[in-house]
């Protein structure tokens, strides 16, 4: 088995992954809160642990996949104060919190097939592990490294970093802390601003709370990774993964409460993908530059210049390597449009190739798997792999040219280079129904707003309101705007 080399967070260096026997790998990836559609920064955390888990996989390795869905304890800002994400969104829009959580689980799922991210082994809530958090928490109380307070507990960072360093994944250093957090108000049963909670006491408004020896609340954001993770892979396992957005505080909290609960470390690796851009800044809710991924395979957001599809998304961000920031572009998108079907015609021009068997065997295919392999064992290099990929598809393009044949092992050479990697381990599918279905629901809306448009010009306006309402019956809202027309689905 080849060794696999990944950049370590927590050592801030490249480690050498050791193979394990038998090859057992246990995985578990911050997943995402369900409280809103699914975005391009959503797609590239999961493209990049779906590649992971997938060349794992292709590798000989057997892998436990636990990604978990956040639907209670993450409040608005991200700390221990504010209303819960998801029940806010079931206050506003009137819904159980758990019609929420089913409504944009759903999606999420739905947008994900389309990506061809695979399953996971374990998807568990937040929500279905109360009990295993609260046994947690109690754990931590007994090595005393919690205290509790009018029905709240809390984490004491202080306490923990004289036996323990707290910050060591995020190079955070407790003196900083302590000088540039400030009490805020609502936080006075902690005895440091900088402490956490493990469990709160859930106001009488709180919709979403359950009984405990503390009192009638919920857990904290952090609490629900560590309980959930060792609940499936153990305490002790290969990799815990997420976005460079939860390095601080959240995964810094995850290690801190494992540590105290367990007393030791729990993670062998921490890896986190970075962000995706706009002109420089981080794509996210709460900035309000994102993109939902709804909008970018119909190329109704006001920054597209067109439709891309699913696969064109995902060939754009393993274009970057994970760690690496991915800035938004429509010239990126369309020169991974491009290159995505150079990949693809190659893959079809190979069956078009006499094969001999008195042919000599290439010796630049050979080299071209190893770089391929290589690279991708390279702390997953997936531009590297990439690029080894498109000498690939410049030696099929110049043997097509020339009419040249190929050796029967350079036949299954450039199967396993064209097919098998791009669609295994890369998830590059050549076309999948779910992205038929985007181009057809674009082709079809192009026909009917143009027949609504001839409706208007003839100044038929019942005909061009029937449209709309027949439409709108369906689930898609047509707004006439001065820039022109736009449509887009309804959100529940």
């Amino acid at each position: 088995m080849q060794p696999i080399h990944l950049y370590n967070t927590l050592s801030r260096k490249k480690e050498f992954f050791e193979p394990l026997h038998p090859p057992m790998a246990g995985m578990y990836v911050c997943g995402p809160t369900v409280y809103g559609d699914p975005h391009l920064g959503h797609a590239r955390s999961a493209i990049t642990f779906d590649v992971l888990y997938r060349f794992l996989r292709y590798m000989g390795y057997q892998v436990r996949y636990v990604r978990n869905i956040t639907d209670v304890g993450h409040l608005e800002n991200d700390a221990d104060e504010g209303e819960d994400k998801v029940a806010k969104k079931a206050r506003i829009e009137r819904l159980e919190p758990m019609e929420v959580v089913q409504y944009y689980n759903n999606r999420y799922h739905d947008f994900m097939r389309m990506l061809q991210v695979l399953p996971p082994s374990i998807e568990p809530l937040a929500s279905g592990h109360i009990i295993e958090q609260i046994e947690f928490i109690k754990e931590i109380l007994i090595q005393g490294f919690g205290y509790e307070v009018n029905g709240s507990v809390y984490f004491d960072v202080e306490k923990y970093n004289q036996f323990h360093q707290y910050g060591k994944l995020s190079g955070r250093v407790l003196d900083d802390l302590r000088t540039n957090t400030r009490d805020l108000e609502g936080q006075s049963d902690k005895r440091n601003p900088f402490d956490f909670a493990l469990w709160k006491k859930a106001t009488p408004e709180h919709i979403m709370c359950w009984p405990s020896p503390w009192s009638i609340g919920f857990p904290g954001w952090h609490l629900e990774c560590s309980a959930m993770s060792i609940k499936y892979l153990g305490e002790t396992f290969d990799i815990h993964g997420g976005g460079m957005d939860l390095l601080f505080p959240h995964h810094e909290c995850e290690i801190a409460q494992s540590v105290a609960a367990k007393g030791h470390e729990t993670v062998r690796y921490w890896l986190h993908n970075n962000m995706i851009t706009n002109n420089g800044q981080k794509m996210g809710k709460s900035l309000g530059n994102f993109i939902t991924l709804e909008e970018m395979f119909a190329g109704t957001h006001k920054l597209l210049a067109q439709a891309y599809t699913p696969m064109t998304v995902r060939f754009f961000i393993l274009q970057a390597h994970y760690r690496s920031t991915l800035d938004f572009s429509n010239d990126a998108l369309q020169a991974a449009e491009k290159g995505l079907k150079r990949l693809q015609s190659a893959a079809k021009a190979v069956s078009g190739i006499a094969v001999q068997p008195s042919v000599p065997v290439s010796p630049e295919l050979q080299k071209y798997k190893e770089e391929v392999i290589d690279a991708l064992c390279d702390d997953l290099n997936t531009p590297i792999a990439l690029a080894h990929l498109f000498d690939v598809v410049r030696w099929v393009n110049s043997t097509v040219d020339k009419k040249g044949a190929i050796h029967p092992d350079d036949r299954a050479l450039l199967d396993m280079l064209l097919i098998q990697i791009p669609t295994e381990v890369l998830g590059l599918s050549d076309s999948d129904g779910h992205t038929s279905d985007v181009e057809t629901l674009n082709g079809l809306m192009e026909m009917i707003l143009e027949a609504r448009a001839q409706a208007k010009e003839r100044k038929d306006y019942a005909a061009s309101d029937a449209i709309r309402d027949r439409l709108a019956a369906l689930g898609i809202s047509v707004k006439d705007t001065k820039e022109g027309v736009t449509w887009g689905r309804f959100k529940k």
